[in-house]
């Protein structure tokens, strides 16, 4: 092969592999928590779900309301007759032929149109389909506020593993590199094999560590891309990075201050709207005491008509129904009807005070959340300072293995307690803005 065939060769191979890390870095999907809360806005199952049902709320709505519309319907009836009655000759005067009082073989078209005039049930109807659809648009809100919480609990869930992971094998690296050294010399004799021993089996422990904390990452990441809506054999990486430090604390004092405005909660008005479709209920059962009255109006057309035909062919008229002994039938169910809303009266108040202590609990877990978050931050500081002043002295022969050990599990359980209380922060400051429904909003 000639130097150019093989200068033209080296170029397809660099291109064709450039082509595949382009198109893997394409196949990655890099979401900020603000696109995974949007994305998952657009894309969760539930969410989707919850928005059909709103679509049928609408629809429910136009059904109710076209019952008070005018309906036209038509209907065709073919007639058979194998005796035709008739007159006998001479019936209309002398010399008449025979009449016929009908015809063998007819069709008759009838189109009737309707009017509703007044009926209490349907008045009332209307009112509860408006306030369903106002339940179903609630339910929907509170979906989405799942959701969203969900969502930022999992990102953060898979910035603590991946975070976790990185220090895991920082630490992991510089174990064995002082197990190189500590092993070269006891070769020479400066220590014992005991030494050699335990940093391997230090190194062990924290192999376990990163293979446990790799498992949880692999699961995290599966429930992460389920929420949001996406394949789990999607490649995703996550943009934000790890910084509660900085951010949170002034939010947080903010929220741990902040007036609890129960009208807000998305439960507390739920449970309001269901108040109020018991009362329609009610209503709605007081209406069956009342008339149903209807107008309407008749035309008919014949296709074969006889010589005498007396039938009518347009009919003008109100239908009244009206109500007048049941047994006690409707007053049983009107006396249930109320029962219905004094227990949801009940309810009501009872989800009241329950809200209000909940707003109270979630403050307070708060506040101790972010206490613990600053204790545990001088912690790390303090633990990570401790095994670089052993790990040295280690290695000069003034520290035992048994200090070295000692003092790296120290800071391993600071930095997983570190950790693990950025992340109670976070999902305490989460369920705190989901009672009080504050930065819940999800840009479209």
């Amino acid at each position: 092969m000639s130097f150019p065939n093989r200068y033209q060769l080296l170029i397809t191979i660099i291109s064709l592999f450039l082509g595949v890390a382009s198109a893997v870095a394409q196949d990655t999907l890099h979401l900020s928590l603000q696109e995974a809360r949007r994305l998952a806005f657009e894309n969760n199952t539930n969410i989707r779900n919850s928005n059909l049902d709103m679509e049928i709320a609408r629809k429910k709505i136009w059904e109710t309301t076209a019952i008070g519309l005018p309906h036209i319907d038509s209907k065709a009836a073919y007639q058979f007759l194998p005796n035709v009655p008739s007159l006998p000759p001479g019936t209309m005067g002398p010399g008449t032929p025979a009449i016929e009082l009908g015809v063998k073989n007819n069709v008759t078209f009838d189109v009737t149109a309707s009017q509703l005039l007044f009926n209490g049930s349907y008045l009332v109807g209307l009112k509860a389909m408006k306030t369903l659809y106002q339940q179903t648009n609630e339910s929907t809100e509170k979906i989405v506020q799942d959701v969203n919480e969900s969502v930022i609990n999992t990102y953060y869930m898979i910035l603590v593993a991946e975070e976790s992971l990185k220090n895991l094998q920082k630490n992991l690296d510089n174990v064995k590199k002082t197990e190189y050294e500590i092993t070269e010399m006891n070769k020479q004799g400066f220590v014992e094999k005991t030494d050699v021993d335990q940093l391997e089996l230090t190194a062990n422990n924290l192999k376990n560590a990163m293979n446990q904390v790799k498992g949880n990452l692999d699961v995290a990441n599966k429930l992460f891309k389920i929420i949001v809506g996406l394949d789990v054999n999607k490649n995703v990486a996550l943009t934000e990075s790890l910084s509660a430090g900085q951010e949170l604390p002034v939010t947080i004092t903010a929220l741990v201050n902040e007036p609890f405005n129960i009208d807000k909660n998305i439960d507390y008005r739920i449970i309001k709207t269901a108040t109020a479709l018991s009362k329609l209920e009610y209503q709605n059962a007081i209406a069956a005491y009342m008339p149903v009255i209807a107008g309407f109006y008749n035309h008919t057309e014949k296709a074969n008509k006889p010589a005498f035909d007396f039938s009518v062919k347009d009919v003008l008229g109100i239908n009244v129904s009206l109500p007048i002994f049941s047994s006690g039938q409707r007053m049983a169910t009107v006396s249930q009807k109320k029962l219905a809303i004094s227990k949801m009266d009940n309810t009501k108040q009872l989800m009241y005070n329950n809200l209000l202590m909940q707003a109270d609990q979630y403050q307070t877990d708060l506040r101790l959340k972010f206490e613990k978050y600053e204790i545990q931050k001088k912690s790390l500081t303090l633990s990570d300072e401790i095994y670089q002043r052993t790990l040295e002295k280690y290695k000069n022969g003034v520290s035992s293995s048994m200090d070295l050990t000692t003092t790296q599990n120290q800071y391993l359980a600071s930095l997983s307690s570190y950790y693990q209380s950025i992340y109670d922060l976070v999902t305490a400051k989460t369920k705190l803005e989901k009672l009080y429904n504050i930065n819940q909003e999800i840009n479209k």
